[in-house]
């Protein structure tokens, strides 16, 4: 036998489990020598067999040979489909069926070779086989290994559940080869990780503990391949090979312990179900796309969230198994982007959840059992424990409600999480000290697990955890610091600590020695909006080599290691204290002596830099802050000493004084008492204040010591208004202050009343207008959140008031917003304790400082705290299996020289939000030699290899969320072909296509790149094959097809071009799916069936073709190439026109397409035996980002499931055609049809014929039955015919209609869409709807033409008619309680008096502060429970009317607004919407102007005094929006009655667009001037900007897009003819 080391483990009395390295010889040679039979049987799939099976065929033939000739045995082997989906009944009898057909009697012996489906789909088989045959386990997966192999469970799935059919099976073996692994792709690794950190988490903490600390050598392990079986004996096992074994080792000795005592799961074994319960629900929804191991480990966090909850483990405990298994590159939560990207997230509603969970094994009846743990290494029980559902239900909820009473725990006696400020500084001091320190009452959140991360990515520390996680020790590294990999980006989501400590930290990282040459840090979206220019701005003037990689000012930065220079550092502190304490906390590690100068006015939080000062001095080095001498005043001026800190032994955190703030609010605001230790008159934190400055003028009774603080609250409904009060040392604790102030009716201390307030309840908060830049701008935030409960408020430079009420005159049924800021949603849930029935939306963002916050207020605090469901966006069903493509992976542009990548890849760039890369200038940056020198100089062969390198780069350090333009020759070397097709397995390679004499035209013309020095057609024809080898995308940029149609075409395909660039790179990245909106349940969709053989002649009329569809199907098989017109019988359309068809298409409408190729016997014209001519079709059509495609399951399975693979983010239609007229809906075959489409697609179709009316009705209980089955697929069913058209009436899901213009039906029976509207509405299912006009005078008003004029074209039975009343009163009411109200548009004068009637505001609403559009929602689908909602949609009117005169035009440097009424304020949101630099205003009466100001704080707006003079020689306008009447307008500088418009308000040079709002005359003084002082630029009429918003309401109302083409012709016949 082959010498093999081997660490056996024994389960069941028996050793039967071996594990080792490079096994196969032995696993061959134990097996037949001890099980011995006639026939062995490997059974595997497609994936493991390209890596294992021809060694296992060959060492198991060798040994075979070695027998004797008679009775030697047989080896067979049988392959199948990888995948979830094959553990089926189908899959069992498959290979059932191939034992049998075989001849296998009971002597066989199956061996299992794969992962977890394998493994249990072969388990159950031998299980049955001939009552019971024996089998061995070989996992393949470290989750197999793990896991599903150690046990004897084997189970299929059903459409009712995971592993619910199936027997317990014991293996005679289950042999663990740990070199297996080295194949295993990073993500399986994590996904079996998910198991091993589980089994820790139940079981034993010392070996949680030691996963906690080795992530990066585990992970190492698996990366670096073994050579000539290395590791197979111990003396060639390398120590990476021998922790990888002992961590699979320890796991399974777990678990093989567990199931000795308890084999049929009747207690014990229930432990190792930690996570499954709520993960299982999770990968019910989520499977394929989301592995097994990623949705347990998101299930294990809720299920600690739950034992948290339930007061059984502490945050310690959810903390650190959330921090391990985010070291495993594993998810711990559903707002994961990798999980709520998908589409199918939506469908992870509670109810739907919960219903999962009732068919779980552990249950006893309808009780859920869960397992709880008690803490790391232990569980509540030695078994599940059962838990009630609205436990449950609360945990799993996205938002929260506190139901309002008297704590019942008062008088209240808690400590808070540890401080958030305190904790961030002391990781850093510990970190960069010398020695141990242990830190006790560490916070536990977010915010200090990044920290905490950071600092292990760039080696400054190490960490581990004593007292079962209550104690943190830190290993300091002295300031010694690393760059992290190359590639490797530091991220820090929205922590703005971190990010700013960092930043300074950072600059003392030492030269690396590897190729890496900067950190990188980053954080999300908000982190990249929130400044940390001041500081930059002092390390660059000091030295450091800082660089923003995006936006000026914000993350991510690129820091060059070359340390901190030091020496006198200047730095404006007025915006944060954080900037301050950075500098102060690195600064002794600087090369020279610090000298700290504060600039720029009055210095932000100083408690938080006395407390820095405070901190290091304990460390060990002292800041001495200057004094002046005349004055003895101390000045902004710190000494900072070179030295290194010297760890204490032991830290105490103190608890977070902010946090404190809403326990003690809850007492003042309720009238009860409560006491909060560990914080107290000596705290380091200035919020420690709040109790003395803030609740005891309120009237609270406060007891304040050096280490604890005690607040009684008056008599409820008896706080005090505090008048002036300025919280610049307690910044974060306004928000507390804001909400107690709205229910503060008592008049304030004598000395704190308001002289020149406009009530004697008003509380004026001063000092914070940091508070902008936090997590979110927290001021905007109150005012709009605190109008929600009808509370008054003014927005100050500084702050802000509040003007108190009683609160029985609060509104109730709040839902607050929190902007994912854990201080506004804990402020509010204070709110929520008095006032019945408020949300709030966002529950977790809390995590960020106090995780365990709802539930400390239902078991320390005493109130009881609900869970609540918000209404989900509109929900599709689970797709079948996706790619495994990164939705943040970049995109990769290839081409040919010319074809358009830069623009294409900028155009790009834009839409995603991602940066842009130019390899060919990145080129010159690197070598400091432009590509067209660089050849001349070295030649090409030199330069393809430097390309190659730079290539590798790339890919490596901005493999994530970037575009990147290659070189058009990249394609010409193999090894580079090779790095692009590997990528095409992370992320989309995309190839710019453009016809070949547009590139020859501009290669004629450019100078810039080196000459080919062979004729470009050459070039093109050489490389095509390669562009298309190594691209898994095709982007089309042909400029000739719809120009060779028409004029027209040729402008809207220009006007579309950014808009298709955005979506098909928005598609194919997965950011943006361009997939139907109404593709969802409880709506109705329809898709339009194109017949032309040539659909360019089409394209003219579009718009008018596609009225009311969601998609529009392109039919390929259909499609003749004006060749071959004449040419007879079936035909295959050649690739290149069907790529030129869609290419014109989609310049033509933004729909999404369904691309079908339908056979001859399917009812199509292409040829039946061409199977691999159409599939290489609908592979084109992945390529070019069609995002549905038609697929009948009569084609070759390996051929759907091939495509399916690469699908990426479009959606399989799996149709099966049956023209017979002989289907029957209630047959078995359609069943069998439905669930091979279930399995196949994304979405099914079923398609008939109907010989009768009955035959509708056996279709409707056939889908009725379909869609109530768990995890239904969306689907198709329809029958053909006359007779059936009843059945396209009642089909919901992607109705295929035609139109009165195309050439013939796509099927017999199809109607319009306008026909089935019409018939919906006959029957009931499509009620009338009345919608009107509210305002006065409106008896000219465009809008009924507008909106009758698209009810009719759609067959819409609904009315638009105008309601001119007095003012709002009893009539509008009326109307707006009528049952057949279907919305409003509203216009002045009550777009404000209108918002008391309505029930919400859209943001945009709230912003603008007005109300033109009232949709009436249904509240579950239940159109007798409306709320109505109001909308604002001038803006968006105004944002389209930019965009579609100047699509190049992306996002103004400048833009100028004439007015300052409320239009002007929708103006300002549009344009901030668009991203505008600068919005300058202009008014006559400037205070009105500075209004709005002061309205947009984040919209960079400013005053202009004089037209055409922009302030502080600012850029020019690109787009010029006048607001005001056009009377009040003129070029006539003598008119004083009227503004001037000069000429130079334009730039002349530049293109732009002018929008006057003004609807009367068509031409106003403005648009006049402009056309004829500005002829680059575009002119918007104000009744254009109508029929732009007056579409989105159309829109809003109907859910169809308004026929905008016929709409607008009759509309502005009407106007003119007015005018």
């Amino acid at each position: 036998m082959t010498a093999t080391d081997i660490f056996k483990v024994s389960i069941l009395g028996k050793e039967s489990i071996h594990c080792g390295f490079h096994l196969v010889p032995y696993i061959a040679q134990t097996v037949l020598a001890t099980l011995p039979s006639s026939t062995y049987v490997l059974i595997t799939d497609n994936h493991v067999a390209n890596f294992h099976l021809a060694s296992f065929e060959a060492e198991f033939t060798s040994a075979c040979d070695k027998l004797p000739q008679e009775g030697r045995p047989r080896f067979l082997s049988r392959v199948i489909t990888p995948g979830e989906t094959t553990k089926s009944r189908e899959g069992k009898a498959d290979i059932e069926d191939f034992l049998l057909l075989n001849k296998c009697t009971r002597d066989t012996v199956i061996l299992a070779l794969g992962g977890g489906v394998i493994g249990d789909l072969t388990g159950f088989v031998a299980a049955t086989f001939m009552r019971g045959v024996r089998f061995v386990q070989i996992p393949t997966t470290l989750l197999a290994m793990v896991d599903s192999s150690v046990g004897g469970k084997t189970a299929i799935d059903t459409p009712h559940g995971k592993n619910l059919i199936g027997a317990f099976w014991q293996p005679e073996y289950i042999f663990i080869d740990a070199a297996f692994l080295e194949t295993l792709p990073a993500r399986e690794f994590s996904n079996g990780m998910a198991e091993v950190v589980k089994t820790a988490a139940i079981w034993n903490e010392k070996e949680f503990a030691d996963l906690e600390s080795h992530s990066a050598e585990i992970f190492a392990a698996i990366q670096t391949p073994s050579t000539n079986s290395a590791g197979r004996i111990k003396s060639t096992r390398s120590a990476a090979q021998e922790l990888l074994l002992s961590v699979i080792v320890g796991s399974i000795s777990v678990k093989a312990h567990i199931v000795t005592i308890d084999e049929r799961e009747t207690g014990l074994r229930n432990l190792v179900n930690f996570g499954h319960t709520i993960g299982h629900a999770i990968e019910a929804v989520l499977t394929p796309t989301i592995l097994h191991g990623e949705c347990v480990s998101v299930g294990m966090i809720l299920e600690a969230e739950l034992s948290r909850q339930m007061g059984i483990l502490g945050q310690v405990g959810v903390g650190r198994l959330t921090r391990c298994l985010k070291a495993y590159n594993l998810p711990v939560s559903l707002s994961d982007p990798r999980i709520a990207s998908l589409p199918a997230a939506q469908l992870l509603t509670v109810e739907r959840l919960l219903d999962i969970m009732k068919i779980d094994k552990k249950n006893s009846g309808p009780q859920k059992k869960i397992v709880i743990l008690s803490r790391i290494g232990e569980t509540h029980e030695p078994k599940a424990t059962a838990v009630a559902d609205n436990l449950i239900a609360k945990t799993l909820s996205e938002a929260a409600k506190v139901i309002p009473g008297t704590p019942t725990k008062n008088p209240v006696h808690m400590a808070t999480p540890g401080s958030k400020s305190i904790s961030n500084r002391a990781l850093v001091l510990a970190a960069l000290a010398k020695g141990t320190c242990r830190l006790k009452n560490l916070l536990h959140s977010d915010d200090t697990q990044v920290m905490m991360t950071a600092l292990l990515e760039l080696k400054g520390a190490s960490f581990a955890w004593e007292d079962g996680g209550e104690t943190l020790v830190v290993h300091g590294g002295e300031g010694s610091l690393q760059v992290p990999p190359k590639g490797k980006e530091i991220y820090l989501g929205n922590a703005g600590t971190a990010a700013r400590f960092l930043t300074t930290v950072c600059t003392l990282v030492a030269p690396s020695k590897t190729d890496a040459t900067a950190t990188v840090i980053t954080g999300n979206a908000r982190m990249k909006q929130r400044p940390i220019g001041p500081l930059v701005d002092a390390l660059r003037a000091n030295g450091s080599d800082v660089t923003y990689l995006e936006s000026q000012g914000c993350l991510p930065l690129s820091i060059v290691p070359d340390g901190l220079k030091g020496s006198r550092i200047q730095l404006a502190a007025s915006v944060s204290s954080q900037y301050v304490s950075s500098i102060l906390l690195c600064a002794p590690y600087a090369s020279e002596p610090v000298t700290l100068e504060l600039t720029g006015g009055q210095v932000i939080s100083q408690p938080y830099i006395d407390m820095t000062i405070a901190m290091m001095k304990t460390f060990g080095i002292v800041v001495e802050r200057e004094v002046d001498a005349e004055t003895g005043k101390l000045l902004d001026v710190y000494r900072i000493p070179k030295g290194v800190y010297e760890n204490p032994a032991q830290y105490n955190i103190e608890s977070d004084a902010s946090s404190a703030t809403y326990p003690l609010a809850i007492a003042a605001i309720t009238g009860t008492s409560c006491t909060i230790a560990n914080i107290g008159s000596e705290s380091l934190q200035g919020d420690a204040r709040f109790a003395k400055e803030v609740l005891e003028p309120m009237g609270c009774e406060v007891i304040q010591t050096e280490t604890e603080t005690t607040v009684r609250g008056p008599p409820v409904g008896q706080l005090k208004a505090i008048g002036l009060i300025d919280m610049e040392p307690m910044t974060d604790a306004f928000l507390t202050a804001s909400v107690l102030a709205a229910v503060a009716v008592g008049a304030p201390l004598e000395d704190r009343e308001l002289k020149d307030a406009d009530s004697p309840t008003v509380t004026r908060i001063i000092g914070i207008s940091n508070q902008r830049v936090k997590e979110c701008n927290r001021i905007r935030a109150m005012i709009d959140q605190l109008a929600k409960f009808g509370v008054k408020t003014k927005e100050l430079d500084d702050g802000l008031e509040v003007y108190g009420q009683p609160v029985t005159e609060l509104n109730t049924g709040a839902s607050v917003h929190c902007y994912d800021d854990h201080r506004v949603a804990m402020a509010f849930s204070v709110l929520g304790t008095v006032v019945k029935d408020t949300i709030i939306e966002e529950k977790r963002c809390v995590e960020k400082t106090w995780p365990n916050w709802w539930d400390d207020l239902e078991n320390k605090i005493g109130l009881k705290v609900e869970g609540v469901e918000l209404g989900s966006a509109d929900a599709v069903a689970s797709a079948s299996g996706t790619t495994t493509q990164d939705a943040s992976a970049s995109v990769v542009i290839i081409g040919m020289r010319g074809s358009g990548k830069t623009h294409v890849g900028e155009l790009a760039a834009t839409a995603l939000g991602w940066p842009f890369v130019d390899a060919d200038t990145y080129f010159g940056e690197k070598e400091n030699i432009g590509v067209r020198e660089y050849v001349q100089k070295h030649g090409w062969s030199a330069f393809r290899a430097t390309e190659t390198e730079i290539l590798k780069e790339l890919l490596e350090t901005r493999g994530s969320k970037h575009v990147l333009s290659l070189g058009g020759g990249i394609v010409e070397t193999p090894v580079a072909r090779d790095l692009l097709k590997a990528f095409t397995k992370k992320g989309p390679v995309v190839h710019i296509v453009r016809e070949i004499d547009e590139i020859v035209k501009y290669l004629g013309e450019e100078t810039a790149r080196p000459a080919y020095g062979e004729p470009v057609t050459d070039v093109f024809r050489r490389r095509e094959p390669w562009f298309a080898e190594c691209c898994n995308y095709e982007f089309i940029n042909y400029t000739g097809v719809a120009s060779a149609v028409d004029d027209f075409l040729a402008a809207k395909a220009e006007r579309a071009g950014a808009d298709e660039v955005a979506r098909f790179f928005n598609h194919v990245t997965g950011q943006q799916p361009n997939l139907a909106q109404n593709h969802a349940p409880g709506k109705r969709s329809y898709f339009l069936s194109l017949t032309y053989p040539d659909i360019t002649p089409a394209l003219r009329h579009i718009d008018d073709l596609t009225a009311g569809v969601d998609a529009i199907e392109l039919r390929v098989d259909l499609l003749r190439s004006p060749k071959d017109l004449g040419q007879p019988g079936s035909y295959i359309p050649p690739a290149a026109y069907v790529t030129e068809q869609l290419s014109a298409l989609r310049r033509s409408t933004s729909l999404p397409v369904v691309f079908t190729v339908r056979t001859v016997s399917q009812g199509g014209a292409f040829p039946d035996k061409s199977e691999k001519e159409a599939f290489d079709l609908l592979s084109l059509a992945i390529r070019l980002g069609a995002e549905y495609i038609d697929v009948e399951v009569s084609w070759p399975e390996k051929f759907i499931k091939d495509l399916s693979s690469r699908k990426g983010s479009s959606h399989i239609i799996a149709s099966w055609h049956d023209w017979s007229g002989k289907m029957k809906w209630n047959e078995e075959i359609v069943k069998s049809k439905h669930a091979l489409a279930s399995r196949l697609g994304d979405i099914i179709k079923i398609v008939g014929k109907a010989n009768s009316v009955q035959d509708n009705f056996a279709l409707y209980d056939f889908v009725s039955k379909a869609t109530s089955a768990p995890n239904a697929k969306p689907i198709i069913a329809i029958n053909m015919g006359v007779e059936g058209q009843m059945s396209r009436v009642l089909n919901s899901t992607f109705s295929p209609v035609t139109h009165p213009l195309l050439p013939t039906k796509a099927a017999p029976g199809q109607l319009s869409f306008a026909q089935i509207q019409n018939a919906l509405h006959l029957l009931g299912q499509l009620p009338a709807r009345r919608h009107f006009l509210f305002g006065n005078p409106i008896a000219h008003s465009m809008s009924p033409t507008l909106h009758n004029t698209g009810f009719e074209v759609l067959g819409l039975p609904h009315t638009y008619e105008l309601l001119e009343t007095s003012d709002v009163g009893e009539e509008i009411k009326a109307t707006l309680a009528s049952p057949d109200f279907g919305g409003a548009s509203v216009t002045i004068p009550y777009k404000l008096d209108v918002i008391p009637l309505l029930d919400r505001l859209s943001p945009a609403a709230e912003a603008i502060g007005a109300v033109n559009t009232i949709i009436p929602i249904a509240v579950d689908g239940d159109q007798s429970k409306r709320i109505l909602y109001g909308d604002n949609t001038d803006w968006l009117g105004i944002c389209e009317s930019i965009r579609s005169r100047a699509p190049s035009l992306g996002a103004p440097r400048a833009a100028l607004v004439i007015g300052a009424g409320g239009t002007a304020r929708a103006a300002i949101f549009a344009l901030h919407s668009l991203g505008t630099q600068h919005v300058y205003v202009y008014n006559r009466t400037p205070s009105k102007a500075q209004i709005l100001v002061d309205a947009f704080p984040d919209a960079q707006v400013e005053l202009v005094e004089t037209l055409g003079l922009w302030p502080c020689g600012g850029p020019s306008p690109s787009v010029i929006i006048s607001t005001v009447p056009a009377s009040a307008t003129s070029t006539d500088d003598t008119n004083r009655d009227a503004v001037f418009l000069p000429s130079t308000l334009f730039d002349t040079s530049i293109e732009g667009v002018v929008v006057d709002m003004a609807y009367k005359p068509a031409e106003t003084p403005l648009l006049a001037l402009t056309k004829r002082v500005a002829t680059k630029w575009a002119t918007v009429m104000g009744v254009e900007v109508l029929l732009e918003q007056g579409y989105v309401q159309f829109e809003k109302w109907t859910g169809r897009r308004c026929p905008k083409h016929v709409v607008a012709r009759r509309v502005l016949e009407k106007y003119h003819g007015n005018v």
